[in-house]
């Protein structure tokens, strides 16, 4: 049976293949998707749309795990997670709460600068 921080880092090794089906997999039908300085997204049915929304600019992603702790069904991870799109490229600094339930995602809150991300993209 694997842990939780297991599956957090199955989770960050999924993003790479920028598979919206495979990384919605890993949220309960009820989790939540909410990057902190936007509304939260609800259901798998709503995160899916929403995580293949930005895959579509996006042409590589790779995430870098700095760190990680776990203590009962929440997960922290420091990460830099590295997005190309196009002829441009942005390296964010990123912190990350994952609250667990029965081996899946309940929550995710993503903490980082959005100015960092727009304005590598613009």
């Amino acid at each position: 049976m694997k842990t939780n921080e297991n599956i957090i880092r199955d989770f960050i090794d999924t993003w790479p293949g920028m598979d919206a089906a495979a990384i919605t997999a890993f949220f309960a039908a009820d989790g939540i998707y909410h990057n902190m300085m936007l509304e939260p997204v609800q259901g798998t049915t709503n995160i899916e749309p929403f995580i293949k929304g930005f895959l579509g600019i996006w042409t590589k992603v790779h995430w870098d795990l700095l760190n990680i702790a776990s203590t009962g069904n929440t997960v922290f991870t420091e990460r830099v997670d590295h997005f190309h799109a196009s002829d441009k490229s942005v390296s964010l600094p990123c912190s990350g709460v994952f609250e667990m339930r029965d081996g899946k995602i309940a929550i995710w809150r993503d903490y980082f600068d959005m100015g960092t991300y727009v304005k590598a993209l613009a």
